[in-house]
C-alpha cells in the first residue's frame, strides 16, 4: 500500500508549531518502506491553507507535534489522517516509527 507522509520541519527536526514550519519533509512509501524522501518549502502561512496544499502532494498521513483544530478537520477533509504530539524526531525516525507501529503521540501542543 502506498502512503504519502507529510512531517513540518524546523532545522531537520519536527516542528512544535505545524503552521510556521521551514520545510515539510514529504515522504513516500510502499508497503511499509521508505522510497523516497523530499524536503519542500511551504507557501506563506494562511489558515486553511496548508492542507489543500499538502493534499495536492498526494499526502495521505501527517505526523505533527502541535496543529490547530481547524487544520485538523481540513485534513479529514481531505482524507489525511493526522497524529497529534509526536516527539521531537527526524523525518525518518518519526515514519520508521509511524510504519513500526511506536510512534509515540501525546498532548496537542497547539490550543487554537
Amino acid at each position: 500500500m502506498r502512503q504519502v507522509i507529510a512531517i513540518p520541519l524546523e532545522e531537520g527536526r519536527l516542528c512544535q508549531h505545524f503552521g510556521h514550519c521551514q520545510q515539510f519533509a514529504i515522504i513516500e512509501a510502499e508497503n511499509g518502506t521508505i522510497q523516497n524522501e523530499t524536503l519542500v518549502t511551504p507557501p506563506p502561512h494562511e489558515p486553511g491553507l496548508l492542507p489543500a496544499w499538502l493534499s495536492e502532494r498526494d499526502v495521505t498521513v501527517v505526523i505533527a507535534a502541535g496543529i490547530g483544530q481547524k487544520a485538523i478537520r481540513l485534513f479529514e477533509q481531505q482524507q489525511i489522517r493526522v497524529h497529534v504530539g509526536a516527539e521531537y524526531k527526524s523525518p525518518r525516525e518519526l515514519v520508521s516509527n509511524y510504519f513500526q507501529q511506536s510512534l509515540v503521540t501525546g498532548i496537542n501542543a497547539c490550543d487554537h
